[in-house]
């Protein structure tokens, strides 16, 4: 009997509808008279699940002791399904982990035993339990998976069909009560079924089925030995030199990808195996970076046929068209060949398209870039000098001592070994003059008759040649494989350098003084300066320096290394005299110190211009305040005062009362209103200095509701929540802006929900109103000084409660943010920080979230 097959039913979250797309599919094979049995499904309550479940033939489950003494848990019974032997077994929640005592440890394991008895499995999972995703899981939700399946499990799975759905129909599914119970819905819809997290996890599946799809194409073609290109998706491959044209056709090409759905750009450059090119690195640098910036890939392939080469990298990734720019070649250079646009073109299938780009350097030719010698060290060169001057006649008198000597061949050998250690050592010239010695000594000393320059026998004259021209040939390619290794590793070390410059730019990690002092630890100096000055002729002042105080320069000229940067600004270093091939290094610092300097000022006049903004803005809102919103309880207070004194009338008991009560009413709102003035003023000059200390949240939310009517907001703070780190004396005015705010835009009669619970290494404060809510465009501007939204009534305050409630919460490490009320309403959201020693705790969410 051979092995069954595994079809595999693929979600993004919980109540996707893996569970009711199974079920469904077998049904279907039911009728078409497959049989099959449910091995193990849960339904979870919900009724469509449930009632798909009618009809087909489950096999009992086996209760087991779950091991704590509670109770059974019941699980698939492996040997009723293997008695049973039925041709399509159902198995949902591949990833779930079987009670202690079971048969296996893993439900997966249970599915392979099913699968080696010759049964086929259908099954379901998410992606959230793919065990090379949990980290990335966790990082976007927050909730680390604690059941996992084996990624080549579910890669080996015969068939896998995604079942997807929107963010936003699972969440109103969830809403109407179709996968959670009621009371659990809006704790899953606030943590793990926030839209953004839905979003992500989408994401990965689509992308994981997609990758799984690609690379089931890729193995069909090989199996089939399919060599022709298919064009599933347009993948469009750019050929580039290195020259000046290949940001057109990088561009062009991305032009083309965005015509077709999920079309891919796929740079590639052709270098020779010898490593000699005529590409410049910069530009290539360059082009890779807008390659990436486009959404492509940069690949670098080595070839010494280009055209066969660039033909092969795209039949091996199963590409739909090549996009080459127009040759550079003058009419003159194609005597040598037809090009590589050309010979591409020739050779390229009839499924693979080519395109030839026009651009501005055709037919300008090639413009190779000169070569530049590697500098030898002065000791290397003096050393080499001495080896050819010295080694030959020091060679010839150990010879001589010899008597007979080894033979001209040997000796040949050993003079020819002399010149190849005075290239290796001086380079090309010393070892020319080693060979023309040591020619000359093997003539006069070891070739008969000794002692004169006659030569005897005419083949010692072409032995002589010949010695003389293979040394002199060796010596050059020794001196020039020494020169390119030399070079090699300058270049090296100098794209080192420069690429850890420009990475640390992009991250905006470095400051003047960091960037200072990584050229004077990079050209080993005593003390670097950035000089600048006013105009041509002022005087020259140090915008920063780092290294030894007595030698900074006052001026450029002063420098033992001078690096000017425009008119005005310039790099000057102490210490020693630098080499020219050092300054290319020097002046890409040099420019980057200057961005760095400008981009220093630049943030801080933002700074300064943004809080003179504020300052102006709030200056004109408090006018406006005062003279309506302040006013209006001073003037209730006035009129009752007014009343209480007035002689005219006989004010009775109740009068005396209820005049008393506005005095105090107003009072207290004039309190309430400057106290949040006085709140924004602090946090505006940034004097809040909260003191942090471990906090139970249930102690201080209570304290908080005293400003809002009784039985107007209902409490759920679980005792079991972790410590808070906060200042008390600032949370409880947070809390009580963000409650009194919510039961002011609240329908009367329903009542503000004020719930916590725990979110990775946060405590959330939810408080949840069943107003008329806001748009999504207009939550940020709701937490501006100042700022009332819709139909607020004057006399309703300021606008300054959650301004203030932000900005304390952001004082203590929070943060205070708005979301949509499932149904319709406003929820705000306080995350603040747990106390120091409390581990984070996962969210607390129905068991059928994380299976």
């Amino acid at each position: 009997m051979g092995r069954g097959t595994l079809r595999i039913y693929l979600g993004a979250a919980p109540g996707v509808g893996k569970t009711y797309a199974m079920l469904s599919e077998a049904h279907r094979r039911v009728e078409r008279g497959t049989d099959c049995v449910v091995a193990f499904v849960e339904h979870h309550g919900r009724p469509r699940t449930e009632a798909l479940l009618h009809g087909l033939e489950q096999v009992p489950h086996q209760e087991v002791a779950d091991g704590a003494g509670a109770g059974t848990a019941s699980e698939m019974d492996v040997d009723a399904v293997l008695a049973r032997c039925p041709a399509v077994a159902l198995v949902d929640e591949l990833a779930h982990t079987n009670v202690p005592g079971s048969r296996n440890a893993k439900r997966w394991q249970d599915v392979e035993e099913l699968l080696a008895a010759g049964i086929d499995v259908i099954s379901t999972v998410n992606i959230q339990h793919l065990e090379s995703l949990g980290d990335l899981v966790a990082s976007i939700t927050g909730v680390r998976p604690q059941e996992t399946v084996p990624d080549e499990l579910v890669r080996r799975a015969d068939q896998i069909e995604l079942v997807d759905m929107s963010p936003q129909a699972l969440r109103r599914r969830m809403a109407h009560g179709n996968i959670y119970r009621p009371e659990k819905i809006d704790a899953a819809l606030s943590n793990y079924f926030r839209p953004g997290n839905l979003t992500a996890l989408r994401e990965l599946a689509l992308l994981w089925v997609a990758d799984r799809v690609d690379a089931y194409l890729q193995q069909y073609r090989k199996d089939h030995q399919v060599s022709k290109i298919w064009g599933s998706r347009e993948r469009i491959v750019v050929g580039l030199t290195g020259g000046p044209e290949g940001r057109t056709l990088i561009r062009r090409a991305a032009r083309l990808a965005e015509k077709g759905a999920g079309g891919e750009v796929l740079a590639v450059y052709v270098a020779r195996s010898d490593g000699l090119c005529s590409a410049s690195p910069k530009e290539l640098a360059v082009q890779r970076t807008l390659v990436e910036d486009l959404g492509g890939t940069f690949h670098h392939v080595i070839g010494d046929d280009v055209p066969s080469s660039l033909l092969e990298f795209a039949r091996g990734v199963n590409a739909t068209q090549i996009v080459l720019g127009a040759s550079r070649r003058k009419p003159w250079q194609y005597v040598f060949g037809p090009g590589v646009s050309a010979t591409v073109t020739r050779n390229s299938d009839t499924d693979l398209d080519v395109h030839i780009v026009t651009h501005d350097a055709v037919g300008k030719g090639r413009g190779l870039p000169a070569a530049r010698g590697a500098r030898l060290t002065r000791h290397r060169v003096v050393a080499g000098w001495l080896v050819a001057g010295i080694g030959p006649f020091l060679l010839t008198w150990l010879l001589t001592l010899a008597g007979d000597g080894p033979g001209i061949a040997n000796e040949m050998l050993l003079f020819l070994g002399l010149t190849v250690a005075a290239a290796l050592i001086g380079g090309l010239w010393p070892a020319l003059v080693s060979a023309t010695a040591g020619s000359l000594l093997l003539h006069w000393f070891f070739t008969p008759p000794f002692h004169t320059w006659a030569i005897a026998h005419p083949e010692n004259i072409v032995t002589i040649v010949v010695f003389f021209a293979v040394a002199v040939s060796v010596a050059s390619v020794v001196g020039l494989a020494a020169r390119r290794t030399q070079q090699a590793a300058r270049l090296r070390a100098e794209s080192q350098t420069l690429s850890l410059l420009a990475g640390s730019v992009l991250r905006g990690e470095t400051t003047l003084d960091a960037l200072l002092e990584r050229v004077r630890e990079t050209f080993q100096m005593d003390s670097v300066a950035l000089l600048e000055r006013a105009g041509d002729g002022g005087p020259w002042t140090c915008a920063g320096r780092v290294g030894s105080d007595s030698a900074h320069p006052q001026r450029p000229e002063d420098a033992d290394v001078d690096m000017p940067v425009g008119d005005h600004l310039a790099l000057a270093l102490t210490g020693r005299v630098l080499p020219a091939e050092d300054r290319r290094v020097l002046g890409a610092f040099a420019a980057q110190a200057a961005v760095v300097l400008d981009r220093q000022r630049l943030v801080g006049e933002a700074e300064v211009a943004r809080k003179l903004a504020e300052g102006n803005k709030i200056r004109t809102a408090l006018l406006a305040a005062v003279s309506h919103d302040l006013r209006t309880p001073l003037a209730a207070i006035k009129a009752a005062v007014t009343s209480l004194r007035s002689d005219d009338v006989e004010w009775s008991q109740e009068d005396k009362a209820e005049l008393l009560a506005a005095i105090e009413e107003g009072a207290d709102r004039l309190d309430h209103l400057v106290g949040n003035l006085l709140d924004m003023s602090r946090l505006q000059t940034g004097t809040v200095t909260p003191l942090l200390r471990e906090t139970d949240l249930d102690e201080v939310v209570p304290m908080a509701l005293g400003g809002v009517p009784e039985g107007s907001v209902e409490l759920d703070i679980p005792e079991s929540l972790p410590m808070i780190e906060v200042d008390r004396g600032l949370l409880e005015r947070a809390v009580a802006n963000i409650v009194e705010n919510a039961v002011k835009y609240s329908p009367p009669g329903i009542p503000v929900i004020v719930a916590a619970s725990t979110l990775g290494d946060r405590v959330e404060l939810r408080v949840v109103d069943r107003g008329r809510g806001i748009p999504d465009e207009a939550k940020e501007h709701v937490f501006a000084p100042f700022q009332r939204y819709g139909d607020a009534p004057r006399g309703a305050g300021v606008g300054l409660g959650l301004a203030v409630a932000r900005g304390f919460a952001e004082a203590m490490g929070g943060t205070l943010t708005a979301e949509d009320t499932p149904g319709g309403g406003l929820t705000m959201v306080l995350a603040l920080p747990k106390a120091p020693g409390h581990p984070p705790t996962p969210p607390q969410l129905p068991a059928a979230a994380t299976t």
